[in-house]
């Protein structure tokens, strides 16, 4: 298990059951990057790799 996999499982314990829009999700990644700029660059990829994980499916059946 990765270190940060701790932080994955809390998440999924203790909100998991909850249903929000990618917009609040976009929110809250923009404030936590306002509070901590040291993670821009991951933020920013990983909000890259959610908005295009549908391309890398569409890319799978060509």
């Amino acid at each position: 298990m990765y270190f940060t996999d701790r932080g994955i499982e809390e998440l999924a314990q203790r909100r998991g059951d909850e249903e929000v829009s990618f917009e609040w999700l976009a929110d809250q990644l923009r404030t936590f990057v306002d509070l901590n700029p040291e993670f821009e660059t991951s933020v920013d990829r990983l909000a890259t790799w959610l908005a295009r994980l549908d391309d890398e499916l569409d890319d799978d059946e060509d």
